[in-house]
């Protein structure tokens, strides 16, 4: 105990006068019933808050004593408040120094009482936070087990889980230890269920001081997908963003949900927003994201849900945002037979690199929906594909790009080609290429599905360029989108 809780502490009353602290100079202990201790706000207590620790007895008390376990006498005496069963001992500013185990009693005209309960005083924020995530996914279904990690860079010896809310739980772990300073504790958690909403935090501290907390870890919550109304997940920047630009996600329904979630595949955050009401009948919630990075890139869901269920809505359909820009390679891209074709003609857009890559993709600016992918093949000394529309109409008017990707992930991009127009004529093109005549139609998006002109017999499977078995594109016969060339060497795909 330091000097300034014992000047704090031997005080009577209001008058400011020191008195001994010593409760046993006059009377034999232990011969009245032991009193109750307990603090506020609470006894855990962040670095330089307030606390206070309450002592009651039986009416009659004259007065009360507080001692710290482990430490040597004195001890710190408060008088009885009115009317006569309290005691108050104040910390203005809680510190590592004030942490440990709290026992008090007190003095009547008939004796002095037992020990009371001790009461364990925790000072937090002391040590930086450490880190809390479920192992595989925080997505779980009900009755199911899942595994909690805490981890800290600091070489903590232990960590604290929480679990807040009702019922309250607590989990004390010791930390095993890993190269480079790292240590972690694991905390399986059987049969979880949506009755109530299970939201953890963890601490960490050292073994020689376990009063001695660090600040808590960002809250971690167990989402449990129901049945309701799947949301939508969009952004209004396309699903190709480049490196260090701006990036929001938008996850909405019309269902009314009070609050959103945002999942990435692989990742263990699992952000939260509250439900807004942009216009009538629709809720919405906005995930900014950016500046972008290599760690945005990937497959993305969202879930709604209600204030007063733990239970989420069924998950969205995926969202695949891909990052530019992330490989030093800038693809060429051309057309044949030129920028300007009749309705009804047959083009092929050429994407192609001198550097081995093993995927393209072809980008319509503004369309909404994902870019075609296709294997790359080597021929005249380039890495090319070949993106076959046939026949052309009004909606595949409009700008294209081509970016390169590496199979190792499919969500990082080469650095986008130079822009093509691409315009498609009601009539006859000119001999020079140029046209006579104004494109046909409005240029809708040959991406956004908009248009649906005949289906061609020339459409093909998609291919899965991830190396892996997840479902990570979805085949879809090509209405208004590319089809291959009629030599059959390559595929059309449709990222989705």
């Amino acid at each position: 105990m330091t000097p300034s809780l014992t000047a704090l502490l031997c005080l009577a009353g209001d008058l400011g006068v020191r008195m001994s602290c010593d409760p046993t100079s006059d009377v034999l202990p232990g011969t009245l019933p032991k009193p109750t201790i307990w603090a506020e706000p609470g006894s855990v207590i962040p670095w330089g808050s307030p606390v206070t620790i309450w002592c009651q007895g039986t009416l009659g008390v004259r007065e009360f004593y507080l001692n710290e376990e482990g430490s040597s006498p004195p001890w710190y005496r408060q008088p009885s408040l009115e009317p006569g069963d309290k005691g108050k001992f104040s910390i203005s500013h809680m510190t590592q120094d004030y942490a440990g185990r709290y026992h008090c009693y007190y003095l009547s005209s008939t004796g002095l009482s037992e020990r009371s309960d001790s009461l364990e005083l925790v000072v937090t924020e002391v040590h930086s936070k450490p880190t809390l995530s479920a192992l595989l996914s925080p997505v779980v279904t009900s009755g199911g087990n899942v595994t909690l990690q805490c981890g800290s860079w600091e070489g903590l010896d232990g960590f604290i889980l929480t679990k807040e809310g009702e019922p309250k739980s607590s989990w004390t772990l010791d930390a095993q230890r890993y190269p480079h300073g790292q240590t972690q504790a694991l905390i399986p958690v059987a049969r979880v269920t949506p009755s109530h909403r299970w939201m953890f935090r963890c601490h960490g501290f050292y073994r020689d001081t376990p009063q001695v907390w660090s600040a808590p870890s960002d809250p971690l919550e167990l989402l449990f997908p129901g049945v309701s109304a799947k949301p939508s997940l969009l952004t209004p920047q396309g699903p190709v963003v480049a490196s260090g630009q701006s990036l929001t996600l938008q996850c909405r329904s019309d269902v009314g949900y009070d609050r959103f979630a945002l999942s990435q595949e692989g990742r263990q955050a699992l952000p939260q927003r509250p439900g807004r009401q942009p216009q009538a009948g629709l809720s919405q919630a906005d995930f900014p994201l950016g500046p972008v990075t290599n760690t945005h890139a990937g497959r993305y869901r969202c879930y709604g849900g209600h204030n007063l269920s733990s239970e989420w809505s069924a998950p969205s359909d995926p969202l695949d945002i891909l990052v530019a820009g992330w490989f030093p390679d800038t693809p060429s891209l051309s057309v044949q037979p030129g920028p300007v074709v009749a309705s009804g003609e047959n083009v092929t857009l050429l994407c192609q690199s001198r550097n081995p890559r093993e995927t393209f993709l072809l980008s319509k600016v503004g369309a909404a929906r994902p870019p075609l992918r296709l294997r790359s093949r080597y021929r005249d000394g380039h890495f090319r594909a070949e993106f076959s529309m046939s026949p052309v109409t009004s909606a595949h008017n409009g700008t294209y790009r081509c970016y390169s990707s590496l199979s190792s992930n499919p969500y990082l991009l080469s650095h986008a080609s130079a822009p093509l127009e691409l315009a498609v004529l009601s009539g006859e093109p000119h001999p020079d290429g140029h046209g006579r005549l104004s494109p046909a139609g409005p240029r809708d998006s040959a991406l956004s599905g908009s248009t649906r002109p005949r289906r061609s017999p020339r459409c093909s499977q998609e291919l899965n360029t991830r190396g892996d078995r997840a479902p990570s594109r979805v085949v879809e016969p090509c209405h208004d989108l590319m089809c291959p060339g009629g030599s059959g060497r390559e595929s059309a795909a449709r990222v989705v």
